[in-house]
């Protein structure tokens, strides 16, 4: 743990060492409040909830999260400085889970800038805020379950351009695996225990039930096996790239 402490903090004194992090974080907010505000029509609806903000969340993410997680191993391998890492006396998994528990608390860091909204709600009504704490936890556990998507694809190569493009098709199938848009390609020709498993997949469904209070113990362990799964495929590709 002291290994995998030591390489958080750096991977996370990196992320504000440049000013990539504070733009990342102005247009997240930027993006957030404009589509809270404007898109959702956060006044307008007069309710006292953030249904509103909550709703563009996966949307949000869908695009930020891998514009966060190409750079964690493409890059490493790039610039050749991941054989300096895998030299240090530390291992693959634990290389693994520091750099994506720095970049998973950057992104908690950005999420929790957002806290004015919930200011503004409270300041203008009585809403449920055990619902929008839920809210608040269903949205970092699916930033999370992207960026273990991102940080394995990652691995696979040394272009953060393509790490970013796949990352975003596959979240992008993870979010509809429930939606007749995916469920079609299969439901001609698959068993339908396949095609119930794929659209028990989706993120949105997952979301969805937490942001509207609801913590369903089997929406925490779809996302708690989600990450250790891309996690654990994310060290065999790194020991398979070292390995080569």
């Amino acid at each position: 743990m002291t290994l995998i402490r030591a390489l958080f903090r750096r991977e996370l004194r990196s992320y504000f060492a440049t000013p990539v992090a504070y733009v990342f974080i102005v247009i997240y907010l930027v993006l957030m409040g404009t589509f809270t505000f404007y898109l959702g029509r956060f006044y307008e609806r007069g309710q006292a909830d953030l249904s509103s903000f909550f709703n563009f969340h996966p949307w949000l993410y869908l695009f930020l999260v891998p514009a966060i997680s190409m750079r964690l191993w493409a890059e490493e391998r790039k610039t050749g400085s991941i054989e300096l890492l895998m030299t240090m006396p530390i291992t693959a998994w634990q290389a693994v889970l520091g750099k994506y528990l720095a970049a998973w608390a950057f992104t908690g860091i950005a999420l929790a800038l957002t806290f004015p909204v919930w200011i503004t709600v409270n300041y203008l009504g009585n809403p449920d805020n055990g619902a929008i704490l839920a809210g608040y936890i269903g949205s970092f556990l699916m930033a999370g379950g992207f960026l273990a998507i991102g940080a394995c694809l990652s691995a696979t190569t040394r272009n953060q351009v393509i790490a970013f493009v796949i990352t975003v098709v596959v979240c992008f199938g993870f979010l509809l695996s429930a939606f007749p848009l995916v469920l079609d390609l299969f439901s001609g020709w698959a068993p339908q225990a396949l095609v119930d498993g794929i659209a028990s997949l989706s993120f949105l469904t997952h979301f969805s039930n937490i942001s509207k209070g609801v913590i369903d113990f089997r929406d925490l362990i779809f996302f708690g096996l989600l990450i250790g799964a891309f996690l654990y495929a994310n060290t065999i590709v790194l020991q398979w790239k070292q390995a080569d």
